[in-house]
């Protein structure tokens, strides 16, 4: 038995020595530190999808389906011509390609992409979101959005989508006499009709209404990243494979030298999704310089205010699984014009960039950092030349260096994986 362990071990140890000396031989050398790093990033490190505590349905294959056909449903708009396909177009890497998103009205930040979603802690661009069902929820009352409010929206799942419903979720609630068009978040006229109603009548109608987010939930979960020529490159980096290196050109390569070393590019996008899923001020300049959008520090007084967040009545979560959200802080001056760090992947084929589409290229938002303007608001967490800073250090990019990283942010780009094709449903 020592005898058969002992080999095994040699057998493993003389494979690690080869993959050693593959890695002396390669194109390019990386340290082993860097070699450890890059794999960190491949998209196979992401794992599955975490489980939503506060979503019971969501991996059921008919809650999925129900939210691909509200998911792509126009009725249910003010106006009937709105849907989350809209804004989130397959065609169009599951956002709209406008600076900012476009409903019934405009909106005032970019359109985020689906993908990725489910692994983050908090959604949106300034967190207000804890879940993608509870983010689903959002756009049907803005106004700017669908414009819709929630008893019509639940009178419209009962009428059309009852069947759907029921397999998910069992019986649908009965509504009752309800008036035509009331909710809490609406107009006067309707948070007015909303106070007429008795609580079991709310109670109600915000079960269906928090259902038909984790319907939605349940069908976005099956939208995700394919691998790229990153992954690829990667890989064969990992495994030592020197032929493998040539997927990536070498200004690609010294792009993504870059983006580990001086361009500091990864003490946020970090990981296999290339986020750390935090929020930062990096001096993103406002568009309205006199109403500057406040990002996080409103959000996360938004979020705890939600009744759909984890804590809140319509959650499958218990209590001590929503930590994020018992620990958060209200008061840190960080949180000012702070937004989430977005993924990078198939960031290419995503402009404009930043929360209100402020740069066209990925060469403007290189050299935004490479400048590191003061923030307008708040503090930028990036070092000013000549600046003593606690975390970081000016970041110095030539024109060249700013071209080569761009080269390699668009090496990033793969294929958009659905586990079902997205049609508009048949009425």
């Amino acid at each position: 038995m020592a005898r058969a362990i002992a080999a095994v071990a040699a057998v493993a140890v003389t494979a690690v020595a080869a993959q050693a000396a593959n890695r002396a031989n390669l194109r390019d050398p990386w340290s082993a530190q860097e070699v450890a790093t890059l794999a960190s990033m491949r998209l196979k490190e992401a794992g599955p999808r975490p489980a939503d505590p506060s979503n019971a349905y969501e991996q059921r294959a008919e809650a999925a389906a129900l939210g691909r056909a509200l998911f792509t449903d126009k009725r249910l708009s003010r106006n009937g011509e709105v849907a989350c396909a809209s804004c989130h177009a397959a065609d169009k890497q599951f956002q709209d390609g406008r600076q900012f998103g476009e409903g019934l009205g405009q909106g005032k930040r970019r359109t985020m992409p689906v993908m990725g979603a489910a692994h983050a802690p908090f959604l949106f661009w300034d967190g207000r979101k804890d879940s993608l069902w509870s983010q689903a929820l959002g756009p049907f009352e803005d106004a700017a959005e669908h414009g819709g409010n929630r008893v019509r929206l639940a009178r419209l799942v009962q009428a059309h989508y009852g069947d759907s419903y029921q397999a998910v979720f069992g019986p649908m609630p009965a509504l009752g006499k309800l008036p035509d068009d009331a909710s809490p978040a609406g107009t006067d006229a309707e948070r007015a009709a909303w106070a007429t109603m008795t609580q079991g009548s709310r109670e109600a109608v915000n079960r269906v209404f928090a259902n038909m987010g984790k319907a939605i939930a349940a069908f976005e979960r099956k939208v995700s990243y394919g691998e790229s020529r990153f992954d690829r490159y990667a890989e064969a980096t990992a495994a030592g494979d020197a032929r493998g290196q040539e997927v990536l050109s070498p200004r690609e390569v010294r792009g993504l030298r870059l983006f580990l070393g001086k361009g500091q590019c990864a003490t946020c996008h970090n990981g296999p999704l290339l986020t750390d899923h935090a929020f930062h001020n990096t001096g993103v300049p406002p568009i309205a310089r006199a109403v500057p959008d406040r990002g996080r520090a409103d959000g996360v007084r938004k979020l705890l205010q939600d009744e759909f967040n984890c804590l809140g009545p319509y959650s499958d979560a218990r209590p001590e699984q929503c930590g994020e959200l018992q620990f958060l802080a209200t008061d840190d001056p960080g949180q000012l014009a702070a937004f989430r760090t977005p993924g990078l992947r198939n960031v290419a084929e995503r402009a404009p960039y930043m929360h209100a589409g402020q740069f066209s290229t990925l060469e403007q938002v290189v050299q935004h950092y490479a400048t590191s303007p003061k923030a307008v608001t708040g503090h930028s967490e990036l070092a000013q030349p000549g600046e003593r800073h606690a975390d970081r250090q000016a970041i110095r990019l030539s024109a060249a260096d700013i071209q080569d990283l761009a080269a390699f942010l668009r090496t990033l780009t793969g294929p958009v994986v659905q586990a079902g094709p997205v049609r508009e449903p048949s009425y």
